[in-house]
């Protein structure tokens, strides 16, 4: 993907400095606190805290309730400053398509921001770790994304090259259409369901869609073989071959993404339209997506 050069977004939020406390260890003490000494014992504890906080030693906030943070110096390798810089362009590439997109319906593009932190974040959703991937909050409409995502992407999932990591991005930014939209809403709201998973896997099915719309859109930047990189990560990351490769068998009811055929199918769609509303994942069988 030829993107060196080029325009790189400013909604981008780098947290890769912040280090999240986890706090219910402090929670506890506080609590334990109070019942074998008493108000007398909490009020020491606020008076050894505070001074602990004047001194910088510790973040008063784990004691307060809620979950602290703490922002250090960080210094990126090369390598993966270079990757940092990649994901802003994709970020961009992404805003100019589906500006262009909302503006041919009459209608303004409201950008997403991207936080690019390391280990765990807070977001308006609850807290996100690496281990989760890359995720869009709908709650402070933010795509999240811990840059070593790219290497389980391409040493766990056999899904190498720059455009196979430019497909992770455009996936969550559907997850923003889908917000704008309104389709995010009405498929949470049939959480508890029988049959929410069959919707939920609707919905990633149509964010591969729109991330077919965003590369249809972007065709002059590709490499030769970069749609190959795309479908080789929508193929690596279905259902199917999660459950198989994880459980040693696939289970279908429990789908909530789709099939690798199905992600490759609606990636490719997308690609061959350019246009969101040929995307619509909802109004046919399920058996028919």
């Amino acid at each position: 993907m030829k993107w060196k050069g080029r325009r790189q977004s400013t909604n981008v939020v780098d947290s890769r400095g912040k280090k999240v406390a986890n706090t219910a260890g402090a929670a506890v003490l506080l609590n334990f606190v109070g019942r074998r000494f008493g108000m007398k014992g909490i009020l020491v504890m606020v008076v050894v805290v505070g001074v602990l906080w004047m001194t910088g030693l510790v973040d008063p906030s784990a004691f307060l309730g809620g979950t602290g943070s703490q922002t250090v110096p960080y210094q990126p390798s090369a390598a993966e400053q270079e990757r940092f810089d990649f994901v802003t362009v994709v970020l961009a590439d992404t805003e100019d398509v589906w500006t262009a997109e909302f503006a041919r319906h009459g209608e303004t593009y409201p950008e997403p921001q991207l936080e690019i932190y390391r280990g765990r974040i807070n977001t308006a959703c609850g807290m996100g770790s690496a281990q989760m991937g890359p995720f869009y909050c709908p709650g402070d409409r933010k795509v999240y994304i811990d840059l070593g995502f790219y290497d389980e992407l391409e040493r766990t999932f056999q899904a190498p090259g720059d455009f196979a990591q430019a497909y992770v991005i455009a996936h969550e930014v559907g997850h923003h259409i889908q917000t704008l939209l309104g389709t995010s809403q009405k498929v949470h709201a049939r959480r508890g369901q029988p049959d929410y998973n069959e919707w939920s896997v609707r919905l990633e099915l149509q964010a591969d869609y729109y991330a077919g719309v965003w590369a249809r859109n972007n065709q002059q930047y590709l490499d030769q073989g970069d749609i190959e990189e795309a479908m080789r990560a929508a193929n690596a990351i279905g259902d199917d071959a999660i459950q198989g490769r994880t459980r040693g068998k696939v289970v279908p009811h429990t789908f909530t993404h789709g099939t690798s055929e199905q992600r490759m199918r609606w990636f490719n769609k997308g690609l061959q339209s350019g246009r969101i509303e040929d995307g619509d994942t909802f109004s046919m069988p399920y058996e028919a997506l």
